[in-house]
C-alpha cells in the first residue's frame, strides 16, 4: 500500500519543502502541487526538489483550495495524506498511517492526530465521524483518504479556504461534510501522523470577517435548519472565550450564510 504526501505551496514558499522531506523510503512518495500567483510558471523546480520520490505540478492564480484540488487530481498513490508546507513527518508516523488503512480497509478517509495537538479537543479513541464531538474538527492537514474513494468523486469547496474571494476557512470541514453525503466512510482515529509549526488559520485569524463569514457559511450548510440559533450560541461563545463583540460576529456569520446562498 503506497502513500504519497500532498503538500500544497505557493510562490516562493516551495523552498521551505525541503525541510519536509525525509530519507526516501519504499512506497512513500510526495507530490508538490506550486502555485503560481504571479502568472510566472516558468520558475525553476529547486536541486533539493529534484528526487525520483518527489513530483511537482504546477498551477496559476490562487486559492488553497484549488492547490489542493489540483494535488487530489494529480495523485497516484494509494493513500494520500493532505500536506501544507510548514508539516513535519517522521517516518514511523507515516507507516502508522499506512498500517491505519491496511488494517481498516472499509474506510474512505481518516482523520489523525497533530502531534502539537493542534485541535483543542480530540477524541479519546476511534470515532465515526457522522457522530458530532463538540469542539472536535479535523484540519487539512490531518486528513488521509483512499485515493480510489476521492479522486474523480470529491473535490474541496473552492468557495472556502485561504485566497478564496471570502470565505477564508472552513474548506476542510465541508470536505468532510460532503464526503459523508457522497456515503463514504470517515473516521477519526488517535493516531499522531503530523506536527504542525504554529496554530491553524481558523485559531490565528478567528476574529477575522472571513473566518466568521466562513463558519456562517458552514454552518448554512451543515445545519439549514438550524443555522440561526447555531449563529447565535456560536457568537455568544465567541465572546465569552475570545471577546469578539457578540453582535459583530453575529452579523458577520449570517452575512457568510447569506453570501453562500446567493452564489451557489
Amino acid at each position: 500500500m503506497t502513500l504519497q504526501l500532498l503538500i500544497s505551496t505557493i510562490d516562493g514558499n516551495i523552498d521551505n519543502i525541503v525541510d519536509m522531506l525525509l530519507e526516501p523510503s519504499e512506497g512513500i512518495s510526495y507530490l508538490v502541487s506550486w502555485q503560481h500567483s504571479d502568472g510566472n510558471s516558468k520558475r525553476d523546480i529547486p536541486q533539493a526538489l529534484q528526487r525520483d520520490d518527489v513530483t511537482v505540478c504546477h498551477l496559476e492564480g490562487r486559492g488553497l483550495s484549488r492547490n489542493r484540488n489540483n494535488c487530489i487530481d494529480h495523485a497516484t498513490a494509494d493513500i494520500c495524506l493532505i500536506a501544507d508546507d510548514d508539516c513535519r513527518y517522521r517516518q514511523e508516523w507515516l507507516q502508522e498511517v499506512r498500517q491505519t488503512f491496511a488494517a481498516h480497509p472499509e474506510v474512505d478517509i481518516a482523520t489523525f492526530r497533530d502531534n502539537n495537538g493542534i485541535a483543542p479537543n480530540y477524541p479519546h479513541a476511534t470515532m465515526d465521524l457522522r457522530s458530532k464531538c463538540r469542539n472536535y474538527y479535523a484540519t487539512s492537514f490531518e486528513i488521509a483518504f483512499c485515493r480510489s474513494s476521492v479522486q474523480g468523486h470529491l473535490h474541496f469547496n473552492e468557495m472556502f479556504g485561504l485566497g478564496a474571494p471570502v470565505l477564508h476557512c472552513g474548506e476542510e470541514e465541508i470536505f468532510i461534510h460532503d464526503a459523508l453525503k457522497l456515503g463514504l466512510k470517515c473516521r477519526f482515529f488517535p493516531v499522531v501522523a503530523v506536527e504542525h509549526l504554529g496554530a491553524s488559520t481558523s485559531v490565528t485569524r478567528i476574529a477575522q470577517n472571513g473566518t466568521l463569514m466562513a463558519r456562517g457559511a458552514y454552518l448554512c450548510i451543515a445545519y439549514p435548519w438550524t443555522a440561526i440559533p447555531r449563529i447565535f450560541l456560536i457568537s455568544y461563545r465567541l465572546n465569552r472565550h475570545h471577546g469578539i463583540r457578540f453582535w459583530c460576529a453575529v452579523k458577520k456569520m449570517t452575512a457568510g450564510a447569506i453570501y453562500y446562498l446567493k452564489n451557489n
